[in-house]
């Protein structure tokens, strides 16, 4: 009898000593993965002075224009502990200034100042450079993107039913 393939495994056919393989875990390739786009991202996003972590929070406030706090952390998945840091290096590049609310002034909003807002125009080729660098066709970008939005979606639920 001949070993199944990757492609033909069925749980029953696994050994325990199969599941423990690093090369088979998911979250290690994805991690890996993860580590790759952070070298590449290094090297695009060093002309426009910005740490990946960085990147993001500008994406979104191009995206959405002046945005809570609260609501920046929860849509990056950051903790206030990790976004304060953040915003203060965004703020003392002079890319974003941070304002209490009118309304409620235990709120604090991420404001994009002329500098942030005129950097959008340079960071419009970062995505055309990290897509070109992955080798994907821009389909295979977008079903890897639904995929891991599945994934995500998915973990999320079990970690509330855990």
């Amino acid at each position: 009898m001949s070993e199944p393939t990757t492609d033909t495994l069925r749980d029953e056919d696994l050994r325990d000593e199969d599941f423990l393989r690093l090369d088979g875990q998911i979250c290690f390739a994805l991690n890996a993965a993860t580590r790759a786009f952070g070298g590449v991202y290094r090297v695009v996003l060093k002309d426009l002075g910005l740490t990946y972590p960085q990147y993001l929070v500008m994406l979104v406030l191009w995206e959405d224009g002046t945005t809570p706090v609260k609501q920046l952390g929860a849509r990056l998945r950051l903790d206030s502990g990790t976004l304060s840091p953040l915003l203060k290096r965004l703020e003392a590049a002079g890319l974003i200034r941070r304002e209490r609310s009118t309304e409620d002034e235990r709120s604090v909003h991420a404001v994009l100042t002329e500098a942030g807002t005129a950097l959008r125009t340079r960071a419009a080729e970062v995505p055309r450079r990290i897509a070109a660098a992955t080798g994907f066709e821009l389909a295979e970008i977008r079903d890897l993107q639904t995929r891991l939005h599945r994934l995500t979606a998915a973990l999320d639920a079990a970690a509330l039913e855990v």
